[in-house]
């Protein structure tokens, strides 16, 4: 099954977690997630779409490995403005939520990787708007 995610922020940042947010919920209700436990993710790339495909894979990951769904993200690095050397964008997230399994509970099928191909960043009047094309396994 796909799913066509549309995530908006008043800043990229926000809709960066809104993003990420509405990936995990395709497996779990974030309302119905407590927040016991804290992970931390990384990602990188040359672009945006890349930063963003990167950050749903790590996640996906720990989904997979640990079955484990998010109730809120706290960004700590956000870098998206191109630096000296051409290094590339990063971010260092904080992913509060728990392991789904050790409630008993399983979450729904795992999300298949994403490429930067099938995301869209655009400026809005508000903010920003993403759409990711987000398929499940």
């Amino acid at each position: 099954m796909t799913h066509d995610i549309v995530a908006r922020g008043a800043t990229l940042q926000e809709a960066f977690t809104e993003a990420v947010l509405s990936v995990f919920a395709l497996a779990a209700d974030p309302a119905g997630v407590a927040a016991r436990e804290v992970r931390e993710v990384r990602a990188h790339g040359p672009s945006l779409p890349a930063l963003l495909a990167h950050w749903i894979g790590e996640c996906a990951y720990l989904q997979e490995i640990e079955d484990f769904a998010c109730h809120t993200i706290d960004l700590a690095v956000f870098e998206t403005e191109p630096r000296a050397g051409g290094e590339p964008m990063r971010l260092h997230a904080f992913l509060h939520g728990e392991p789904l399994v050790s409630e008993g509970r399983r979450s729904t099928p795992m999300i298949q990787a994403v490429s930067s191909r099938e995301i869209s960043i655009q400026p809005i009047a508000d903010g920003y708007e993403i759409r990711v094309m987000v398929a499940e396994s």
